[in-house]
């Protein structure tokens, strides 16, 4: 059995469009072509689009996403690594989840709130130790303290804002834009910006990043895997990482 483009469209939340892109770059061919000119796509094609949207909602690049399906050709095997991770995040929403409703429930009731169950599957502190050596304690204490005294908009902006500049990144990498061109370097002053309002970091306050720490940064997003697959995998780091040094040596004395 198989199904058109405009069924997989509906059925995968996506559209025509979008699988048609796919298509022409090579990450998802249908599996014929009608006589009417339109694509088909078969069980092997549904599962392929399956991993793909996975690994998209990872944050990987377009890019990075063929050469991981090239390298990972058993799909059962790949998708089991995918329903691992989507087990920890089903447990970590879970957590919160709860954690929420606890918190309606409390505030509904007139109960007492207990601090201890409302922040469960909530960590941002995972990452103290690491900040505290590259920055030092002061600055892990004055980035807790601004982040704790944000309400939960505040905290839901910010992390939107961060969100859609990686998001924007991303677009700007698998378009092929020039990383020294107009569009990349408005995407490095938002950056920039961006990293001015982070307190504690040595790019917080009004002056922001020195050009040291902003061209430091831009290597660790390319060293540090973590941080690439913010920008669509190693790729789309290595041309965040080229705007940025860009930026930094026009604008950063």
């Amino acid at each position: 059995m198989d199904w058109s483009i405009q069924e997989i469209a509906k059925l995968a939340g996506t559209t025509s469009r979008t699988l048609r892109h796919y298509d022409d770059i090579g990450l998802l061919p249908p599996s014929r072509i009608g006589g009417n000119g339109y694509r088909y796509y078969d069980d092997a094609a549904l599962v392929r689009l399956q991993r793909i949207m996975l690994l998209r909602e990872l944050g990987l690049g377009l890019p990075v996403i063929a050469d991981v399906l090239e390298r990972e050709d058993r799909a059962p095997h790949a998708l089991r690594g995918h329903l691992e991770w989507l087990h920890r995040e089903q447990d970590r929403l879970a957590r919160q989840i709860a954690s929420v409703e606890r918190t309606i429930g409390a505030l509904e009731g007139g109960e007492r709130l207990m601090a201890e169950q409302m922040f469960d599957g909530f960590d941002h502190t995972q990452y103290q130790e690491e900040v505290e050596q590259r920055w030092g304690k002061d600055a892990y204490a004055r980035s807790d303290a601004w982040w704790r005294s944000m309400s939960a908009e505040e905290k839901a902006a910010w992390q939107q804002r961060a969100a859609k500049l990686g998001s924007d990144w991303i677009d700007a990498y698998e378009r092929g834009i020039d990383p020294a061109g107009d569009e990349a370097q408005a995407l490095a002053q938002r950056h920039f910006d961006w990293l001015r309002g982070i307190p504690g970091t040595p790019g917080g306050g009004a002056e922001g990043p020195s050009k040291e720490y902003f061209l430091g940064l831009a290597e660790m997003y390319v060293a540090d895997e973590r941080f690439g697959v913010n920008y669509g995998g190693q790729a789309g780091a290595e041309f965040v990482r080229d705007a940025m040094t860009v930026y930094a040596e026009r604008n950063l004395g």
